[in-house]
């Protein structure tokens, strides 16, 4: 379980900060642009439409995070140790907000939103589309990208590649992505190494290696191509808001808004000394998976429901006021209890499994995983 302490402690408060900046982005995107102009929400919210269309960002913001954050809880792990933290990190808060959604969704009967016992099943496994049948709610995308990342990350721990060759894994990945998405546009490719959002995940590595080690001459020239590269795969968020939407904002905006994204996040780094952690920064940050899982479905029946009654402006800030709820209490009294006795569990089985992989955590780094 992740500690509270002092200035000495294993989290950066700023970046439990950032994540419900992100989060609490891609609500309101959800919530002011997407579901109104998609006709998923009924009431439009115009006025707050051409800032919230940018929330979708957020995710780019996650994905920064995640990268600095998995790096430096992989190191003085085991891959066994690695992959049982991410289960227990990721899956029974899936798992709940997962089944809540079924509920809710089954309650509301949305056509809009169709759902069944034989789809509830088929997302037990997250990769639900993978069996042919729709994820339980639409951001659960992004959850199967962050579960290839940390595949590989695994795979690389498992191969003592890893921590060893870093920079090079990483350069190695950025070329390989830069050729998909600029020239072959292979759909395998892009699905196996996530090239469309590799320059996020990197330059998160990289920032992790930065403030581990200090920078080095190769990892600058990395940073700067990571953030070359994102430059060019939101392109993509240019046509697929052009399809989806009738409408996108210009690719010089998004340029723009990108290198704010970026900004943010180092900035987030930058100030991590000062930002103070504490009780109420770790809930914080702790809520925040349960909120971007429960919100965008469940938002959008409860909006419809309650817009007709309350009006729009109030219905919006129940509806958000709700999931913060909702969020703070899955974090809180089914997470974080579960979080150390499944975590010896899951150890104590794989040790019994292969006899000697458990190895007791040797981390020397200055924060703890998430």
């Amino acid at each position: 379980m992740e500690r509270v302490a002092d200035t000495n402690s294993l989290r950066l408060a700023s970046l439990d900060l950032l994540r419900l900046i992100a989060a609490l982005a891609v609500v309101c995107f959800h919530y002011l642009f997407r579901g109104p102009i998609t006709g998923d929400i009924h009431a439009g919210y115009p006025a707050a439409a051409p800032f919230a269309i940018y929330g979708y960002l957020g995710v780019s913001l996650f994905f920064l995070i995640s990268g600095f954050v998995i790096t430096w809880s992989a190191e003085g792990r085991t891959w066994q140790e690695f992959a049982v933290a991410r289960f227990v990190r990721l899956y029974p808060g899936f798992l709940v907000c997962m089944t809540l959604t079924f509920v809710v969704l089954s309650i509301a009967g949305d056509p809009r939103f169709p759902t069944n016992v034989s789809t509830y099943i088929a997302n037990l496994s997250i990769f639900a589309r993978v069996f042919g049948r729709p994820s339980m709610d639409g951001v659960y995308w992004s959850i199967m990208i962050e579960i290839v990342f940390y595949g590989w990350v695994a795979a690389l721990i498992f191969a003592g590649a890893f921590q060893r060759w870093k920079l090079a894994i990483v350069a190695i990945w950025l070329v390989i992505s830069a050729a998909n998405e600029l020239f072959f546009e292979n759909t395998a490719i892009r699905a196996l190494l996530i090239t469309g959002y590799a320059p996020f995940f990197a330059f998160g590595i990289l920032s992790q290696q930065v403030v581990a080690k200090g920078h080095s001459p190769a990892g600058l020239i990395l940073l700067a191509a990571a953030i070359l590269l994102s430059c060019q795969t939101i392109r993509f968020d240019e046509g697929w808001m052009q399809e989806h939407y009738g409408m996108a904002v210009s690719y010089t905006s998004l340029v723009a808004a990108n290198g704010v994204v970026f900004g943010i996040f180092t900035g987030a780094l930058l100030i991590r000394s000062i930002v103070p952690p504490s009780k109420t920064v770790l809930m914080l940050g702790g809520l925040t998976y349960p909120l971007y899982l429960l919100h965008q479905y469940i938002g959008y029946v409860s909006l419809n429901a309650l817009a007709p009654l309350i009006g729009r402006h109030a219905a919006f800030l129940v509806v958000l006021s709700a999931v913060l709820l909702a969020s703070f209490l899955i974090w809180r009294f089914i997470e974080t209890p579960l979080r150390k006795p499944l975590i010896r569990a899951l150890m104590s089985g794989m040790g019994q499994i292969a006899p000697g992989g458990s190895v007791r955590a040797r981390r020397k780094s200055t924060v703890a995983p998430t």
